[in-house]
């Protein structure tokens, strides 16, 4: 949990539980499918409702629906076709928390998506360009100390 400036696992909690919406939008994360992950290179994004989702874990391992609902303040999302009965016997959604789930298809009807998707590619990227970059001054180093001897 990155946004977590303690390391200590009570301010940890607190912090978890407390957090404001737009912090728990940032926990709503899911990971993407391999060829989501493939054709816009980042491994997750916070959940949509519209989104289409594989349920990966739990009783209702490998239902396929769209999200209806992103409850943000208990940190499920609730699946189509996803439903129990209730006392009354009439359906309702079963909450799921999002990192039980794979995105395979996306939402874009919202262009800042779009943009959101676009900045964090680059900013992986960045990342992966510098520990490239890092990995290669360790060789080049390793190399010139090793070639002396």
């Amino acid at each position: 949990m990155r946004w977590i400036k303690s390391s200590q696992p009570r301010k940890q909690r607190r912090a978890f539980f407390n957090a404001p919406l737009h912090k728990r939008q940032k926990m709503m994360a899911a990971p993407l499918s391999p060829e989501l992950r493939q054709k816009y290179g980042i491994r997750s994004l916070p959940v949509r409702v519209g989104d289409e989702v594989v349920i990966m874990r739990g009783d209702w391992k490998g239902h396929r629906g769209k999200v209806v609902k992103v409850d943000l303040k208990r940190l499920r999302i609730y699946v189509e076709g996803v439903t129990v009965k209730n006392a009354r016997g009439e359906p309702r959604y079963y909450p799921i928390h999002p990192s039980n789930v794979m995105i395979v298809k996306l939402n874009l009807e919202d262009k800042r998506r779009l943009e959101i998707i676009e900045r964090k590619r680059k900013a992986r990227e960045e990342y992966l360009a510098i520990l490239r970059a890092g990995k290669t001054e360790e060789v080049k180093s390793s190399e010139a100390s090793s070639g002396g001897s």
